[in-house]
């Protein structure tokens, strides 16, 4: 049966992240722009999607079904590897694993870290939102040691933990010490180019 699906956000890191995993598989969406500035995300009409008030949301819509909603960026992304078998995980248990283990280091060794910093921000408690953003940053450098022996962050192949890691990466581009990490500037560059990652990019701009 035919469904289609929705892709509410804005110009984040979240949403860029689920916009890449499903230009990834080729999955056909429709983009919906939600103005953060104007707080559309606090509209009555929006809340009742996400209660929160948070981007990215995807509704997947299916004839004589409730719609299907997803309100976290994770869980849209794995959403997405499993529409095409092998895609962005790998069908391998112990290859899936550390693909796993690598995209969960992201999301919750770095990306938490950092989530958890940029809402110290106009709080005045810039020491510690400077001692987090500091502890992200080492915790990102380290992941360097992942391409030892392997193009991508978990193995042969892009996935998931490639989405995550590029995401992050991305947002703290200006901080990174780029000369002492020479296998994730490699890395890095290769993932901006690819064709699925660039639209991602730009699903959301408004320019």
């Amino acid at each position: 049966m035919d469904s289609t699906v929705e892709l509410y956000g804005a110009q984040t890191g979240n949403c860029i992240r689920a916009a890449i995993a499903l230009e990834e598989v080729g999955l056909s969406y429709t983009p919906k722009l939600i103005d953060l500035s104007s707080g559309a995300h606090q509209g009555t009409d929006y809340l009742a999607l996400n209660p929160l008030g948070k981007v990215p949301v995807l509704v997947e819509k299916e004839e004589g079904r409730e719609p299907f909603v997803l309100t976290q960026s994770n869980a849209i992304i794995l959403h997405a590897a499993g529409k095409v078998a092998g895609r962005l995980l790998p069908e391998n248990d112990r290859e899936r694993a550390i693909v796993l283990e690598r995209f969960f280091f992201f999301v919750t060794d770095v990306i938490a870290v950092s989530h958890a910093a940029f809402s110290l921000r106009g709080s005045n408690m810039q020491e510690a939102q400077t001692i987090l953003t500091d502890r992200m940053l080492a915790t990102l450098e380290t992941a360097e040691r992942y391409f030892d022996r392997d193009e991508f962050i978990a193995g042969r192949a892009f996935s998931v933990a490639d989405i995550a890691g590029f995401t992050i990466t991305l947002s703290v581009k200006s901080e990174l010490p780029w000369p002492k990490l020479p296998n994730l500037s490699r890395w890095f560059a290769q993932i901006e180019a690819r064709p699925a990652v660039q639209r991602g990019l730009q699903v959301f701009n408004k320019t």
